[in-house]
């Protein structure tokens, strides 16, 4: 894809997780929005997969460590083709295959089950540890959210993979400094994140996690990096595409009544609509 169609491809994402959201009544905004531009990079650049054949076994593997922003990824894989896009309007329904938090029985193409913060990084290492042992070319990526870094397991996990030099595994740090009782930095000093992985044994890449080119930049670094582990610390906004939601923590949840934004009955209209006008703008500024 080109970056305009990439572009383009996560404004929809971004209008099909305010409709899931809307739909089902309940869910994570600011995070998945804030990540729609690495997800989009990742299922139709990055990745080596089938969606037709989502058990492949030569596949890459993604673990969504910070389960509850799952709606990017649903959104993502129905647009690149795992299910049909109707489908994400049963959002959290009972019975759904798509619920709040991934479950890996549920949908083919969910590598694990999420929702405990903290186990996913222990996951990708073990995957990337076995397949290597198998000698497989595939690799392995972890998404993380930066407030999810509180977990001391997560630590546990770099070091393991630190002293087994898991070349196949690249973390993703989602940098965008908010998480549910407010900002990082003052719920828990996260400080500087870039030393604190290297000083672990990991290569370090820093990012603007809006920049596609950065992205797919940085994950094709990460492939000839040998003998250690990759973290790409990518710096987002959380909110992407909805001016009130924009780094507010507030919105780490579903859509809230907070001063200075639309009443909450009328913020999927406010949102949907700047998403709207951004793509067109994207559109016309590629013709």
């Amino acid at each position: 894809m080109t970056h305009k169609q990439l572009q383009l491809q996560a404004e929809q994402i971004r209008e099909d997780i305010i409709n899931m959201l809307v739909e089902a009544g309940s869910g994570h905004a600011a995070g998945p929005l804030g990540q729609t531009d690495i997800f989009t990079a990742l299922y139709f650049e990055i990745l080596n997969h089938r969606p037709k054949q989502p058990d492949w076994p030569d596949r890459d593997r993604l673990i969504q460590s910070d389960g509850h922003c799952v709606p990017v990824r649903y959104a993502t894989m129905a647009r690149a083709g795992y299910f049909p896009v109707s489908e994400l309007a049963t959002l959290r329904k009972l019975g759904s295959r798509l619920q709040g938090h991934p479950e890996r029985v549920r949908l083919p193409g969910i590598e694990t089950t999420s929702g405990p913060l903290g186990s996913g990084l222990s996951q990708a290492a073990g995957m990337a540890y076995a397949l290597r042992m198998d000698d497989s070319t595939s690799r392995v990526y972890c998404m993380l959210g930066d407030g999810e870094l509180n977990e001391g397991n997560i630590w546990e996990a770099a070091m393991f993979a630190a002293k087994y030099k898991l070349a196949n595994l690249t973390a993703i740090v989602d940098r965008n400094y908010i998480q549910i009782d407010g900002p990082t930095e003052q719920v828990m000093p996260l400080g500087d994140l870039a030393a604190k992985w290297a000083a672990f044994g990991w290569h370090v890449i820093e990012i603007d996690g809006h920049n596609f080119e950065a992205i797919i930049s940085a994950a094709n670094l990460a492939k000839a990096i040998a003998e250690r582990p990759t973290v790409i610390i990518a710096h987002t906004i959380p909110g992407k595409g909805v001016d009130f939601m924009e780094y507010d923590y507030h919105f780490h949840g579903y859509f809230v009544d907070v001063p200075g934004a639309p009443a909450k009955k009328d913020q999927a209209k406010v949102a949907l609509h700047e998403l709207r006008t951004l793509g067109g703008q994207i559109r016309s500024e590629h013709q």
